[in-house]
């Protein structure tokens, strides 16, 4: 039996979460936030969190800088029962990075310093720790630019040693989605984008288009719709799933919650209805608490919940 469930390279850092700012902020203006949250961030490390709080045995590889932010994101990840034996450390002037989110009402800046993000390398990770897994998963494809020339390949990699993979792209922060889809997604089994991604990778602004153009290129195409629930196509077929309602106090890191869900119950070999019933109830969960790993944290929050929605 593999030692992992799921094990995942990426980024590892911070979200500094500011709520209650002006919308239009002024230069040269003290402008004072009502409250904030710093907690685990990255799309990554999220998911490695999330998917570890519903059970899964989780390994994960990253880079952080030698600094006290490093150290803090580490602490969370461990605390959440995630190993990281293979997180490397590094000396030197890169720190760890760090995500800003100034969070509004009804929409979101996102600002953040890279550091160690863009650093992670091919040399970095050691093959053999996260081959010993049934799936692999990769998060945040444009920021993982140290890695990103190598990512087909190490897809490729992982499949030949008998795992499913997974790709969540993440955002594009040049907005030109210019890459080689044909070539990264041949040896994708799970594509995970939400509906603008989808759009974006495709080159087309109708999500059916998309859809029918994305399914062709993976054997399972599963699209995050936000308040709209998810969609999944394999082959002509499509199966949708009403999301879970909820109170919501934020959403940062719903859709990577999602994906926790999802692949939770994929690796399990549950039915496709199953999986997406799962990520809606994961992404759901985690929009009851500030940032995307928070909700996870509490566990009798977390048992509470599944009782009474499942």
């Amino acid at each position: 039996m593999p030692r992992f469930d799921v094990t995942i390279a990426g980024e590892l850092n911070l979200d500094l979460i500011l709520y209650g700012l002006p919308e239009q902020l002024q230069p040269e203006r003290e402008l004072l936030a009502e409250r904030m949250m710093l907690t685990l961030g990255s799309s990554s490390a999220i998911v490695a969190h999330n998917l570890a709080a519903l059970g899964s045995r989780v390994g994960f590889q990253s880079r952080i800088g030698d600094d006290s932010l490093g150290q803090i994101a580490l602490e969370r990840l461990q605390q959440g029962r995630v190993d990281t034996s293979r997180v490397r450390c590094a000396s030197g002037p890169t720190t760890t990075g760090l995500t800003v989110i100034l969070h509004h009402n009804a929409w979101r800046n996102i600002l953040t310093y890279m550091g160690t993000i863009s650093e992670l390398t091919w040399d970095d990770l050691d093959l053999a720790y996260l081959s010993d897994s049934r799936h692999f998963h990769l998060s945040s494809y444009f920021l993982q630019r140290g890695l990103r020339p190598r990512v087909g390949e190490l897809l490729h990699y992982m499949r030949s040693k008998g795992l499913t993979t997974s790709l969540d792209t993440n955002d594009d922060p040049d907005d030109r989605w210019d890459t080689d889809w044909h070539k990264i997604l041949r040896d994708v089994d799970v594509f995970l984008p939400n509906e603008r991604e989808a759009c974006k990778v495709a080159g087309t602004d109708d999500l059916e288009a998309a859809v029918r153009q994305l399914s062709e290129l993976v054997p399972l195409l599963v699209v995050k719709l936000g308040a709209k629930g998810a969609m999944a196509a394999r082959g002509k077929e499509r199966i949708f799933a009403h999301p879970r309602s909820v109170t919501a106090v934020d959403t940062v890191g719903a859709g990577d919650s999602f994906d926790a869900g999802f692949l939770h119950q994929y690796v399990r070999g549950a039915d496709l209805a199953k999986c997406l019933a799962s990520g809606n109830l994961a992404g759901a969960f985690s929009t009851t608490r500030p940032g995307g790993t928070e909700a996870f944290r509490e566990a009798e929050h977390l048992k509470n919940f599944l009782s009474t929605t499942t």
